[in-house]
């Protein structure tokens, strides 16, 4: 019976993979059961989420475009299934997410910082336990103070004891609850979360830099795209009004600015006479 389930298990799982454009692989290790329902039901719609041992979900992306991700299937994997693109669908599944006291022998997610600043703890052995983990300490107003931003531990190294106890008493909770995406393919390339995760404002100045560059360039090499075809023929009127007033050319577009032109020349004149 078991045998016959884990078959449709993987029958299910390999029409999903033909049935979906987009399969993304996540690791659902330390993500606690009511996280996951809320999850699920945020999902519900826009993702279809498969959790199965390993050696299933190796089965059912045999044979497929989506074989690739087998390398990404670590910790406690699931599949997921969606026709939104994949950073909509990391986007998604960040807002999700909770932060939480870190633990002792947690690998920390990201480089864990102290900042500066107040703390509430009097004078006493807290200043003893702050120094230990490479933080500088001072007193300010009666208070124990954080004198400058420091690094307690590196990301991908385990959290020590004394660090996360620490961290627990500052009000530091470093670590996300949450699915975490590790790998997710479309059209045969696979994206990883460090690929997924990036800064929309970051990525808006960057994209309007670059579009602000384009413009200039085909304005400056006179190239004839329909977005700069009328800032050409601005520039080309410009340019052959700029010439027509050098040379003196008689155009009735030009009268007003010529006479203005030989007004100003002949006060120049005269002052020289003055003189």
């Amino acid at each position: 019976m078991a045998s016959e389930q884990k078959k449709r298990m993987v029958q299910e799982l390999r029409k999903l993979v033909k049935e979906y454009p987009i399969v993304g692989v996540a690791n659902m290790q330390n993500l606690p059961a009511p996280q996951l329902q809320g999850l699920r039901q945020s999902l519900r719609g826009k993702v279809e989420l498969r959790m199965a041992r390993r050696r299933l979900l190796l089965l059912a992306l045999k044979g497929s475009a989506s074989e690739k991700l087998e390398e990404h299937l670590g910790g406690m994997p699931a599949l997921l299934f969606t026709k939104e693109n994949p950073f909509s669908l990391y986007k998604t599944v960040q807002k999700n997410k909770s932060s939480a006291p870190a633990k002792a022998g947690q690998t920390a997610p990201t480089d864990i910082i102290v900042q500066a600043g107040p703390t509430p703890f009097a004078p006493g052995p807290v200043i003893g336990e702050l120094g230990a983990i490479g933080i500088k300490t001072g007193v300010e107003g009666g208070k124990v103070a954080i004198r400058e931003d420091s690094v307690v531990c590196r990301k991908g190294e385990p959290i020590k004891p004394k660090v996360a106890d620490v961290l627990k008493r500052l009000g530091i909770e470093p670590m996300e609850i949450g699915l975490n995406i590790v790998a997710v393919m479309e059209k045969g390339v696979v994206f990883k979360a460090e690929q997924l995760a990036i800064d929309e404002d970051v990525f808006n100045a960057q994209l309007a830099e670059c579009i602000n560059s384009a413009r200039n360039l085909a304005v400056e090499t006179a190239y004839p795209a329909p977005d700069v075809v009328e800032l050409l023929v601005q520039k080309a009127f410009r340019e052959a009004k700029a010439v027509a007033l050098e040379s003196g050319v008689i155009s009735k577009d030009l009268i007003d600015e010529l006479l203005g032109k030989g007004e100003r020349e002949a006060q120049a004149v005269q002052e020289r006479v003055k003189v």
